[in-house]
């Protein structure tokens, strides 16, 4: 298993990872003994990074992957987990994280995580469930200090979702070590510009920004949800097609521009839809870790067979391009 150095952390991460969420369910609706499988595949591969949430089945996924990695005992696993504030908490965001943070570890039976990431939206003026730059600069980043100093987390993130210009701001001021950033084939504008018209938010080189700051990067929605295996069947266990980040308004319109991109499949480029998918998103130099979602030990399975194939090539790239080219214009 490749393993990349993480920003500035001086952590090495594994660069498949191992999703806990809630879309794929393995983690939250899957049987113990799956579930206890699967994670002990992952560290038999040389997989080191897990990422949870509380919002992942409000809780269940932690309470499961602590007792998996209870059970198997790792010596080096590195696990994530998050935090998302209801507004009623941003008047009081100190003691809202800590509290978070002190049911998260209960959950999961440590002492301590190795980063913790901040899950609501970023914008610039904190609209709706989002925190704004300031919130997030001035309150929730020495919130999570204090947390960092009494020993209860080691690194500091964020999930890079919300508006462009709040993503590069906090960033640029290079006081997180962590970005879980949305990057897949239907929208790579995290490392590349989008052409005129295209359907998808643009996050405006956002890699750049990290790389500048030394700041790791997790990759999120790798497969678009699922959309990216070209599919509309979903296994019994995953959750119904959540809303798509930055990419389409809705997932069926991610589905159907997911079904233009099969020329990659049958031009022999990979054998899948969801292997070029996660191929692809293995290939940025600024890629840490990535996070796909899976039902069952046999998804798992694929996307490690999947990264071990390595990056896609550059005629494959070549071919994406020119596929996603026809995306330019139309209604997003």
């Amino acid at each position: 298993m490749e393993m990349r150095v993480f920003g500035r952390t001086g952590l090495k991460l594994s660069i498949l990872g191992f999703g806990c969420g809630a879309v794929g369910g393995l983690m939250v609706r899957g049987t113990a003994a799956d579930r206890e499988r699967a994670v002990a595949r992952a560290l038999e591969v040389g997989i080191n990074y897990f990422d949870t949430a509380v919002q992942y089945g409000m809780g269940v996924s932690e309470t499961n992957l602590g007792v998996a990695l209870k059970a198997l005992k790792p010596a080096d696993a590195v696990v994530g987990t998050k935090v998302r504030l209801p507004k009623t908490d941003v008047g009081r965001i100190e003691a809202a994280v800590t509290e978070s943070l002190d049911g998260s570890l209960a959950r999961l039976g440590m002492e301590q995580v190795d980063i913790f990431h901040l899950h609501n939206p970023i914008t610039l003026n904190g609209e709706g469930e989002s925190l704004s730059v300031s919130q997030v600069l001035n309150g929730v980043v020495p919130a999570f200090q204090k947390l960092q100093q009494a020993g209860k987390t080691r690194f500091l993130g964020i999930t890079a979702v919300g508006e462009t210009a709040a993503l590069h701001q906090v960033i640029d001021a290079k006081v997180i070590d962590s970005a879980q950033i949305s990057y897949n084939m239907l929208n790579a504008s995290a490392a590349e510009a989008l052409p005129a018209g295209y359907p998808a938010q643009d996050y405006g080189r956002l890699f750049d920004h990290t790389l500048a700051a030394g700041v790791g990067v997790v990759g999120i929605r790798v497969l678009a949800a699922g959309a990216l295996s070209g599919s509309a069947e979903r296994h019994p266990i995953a959750s119904p097609p959540p809303e798509p980040i930055g990419s389409a308004l809705s997932y069926d319109t991610d589905l159907a521009r997911a079904q233009r991109l099969m020329p990659l499949v049958t031009e022999g480029f990979a054998a899948s839809l969801t292997e070029a998918a996660t191929r692809f998103a293995i290939g940025h130099k600024a890629m840490g870790s990535i996070l796909v979602g899976m039902a069952t030990v046999d998804e798992f399975e694929s996307a490690l067979a999947a990264v071990l194939k390595g990056p896609l090539s550059a005629e494959a790239l070549a071919r994406l391009s020119a596929l996603r080219g026809g995306f330019a214009g139309e209604a997003r």
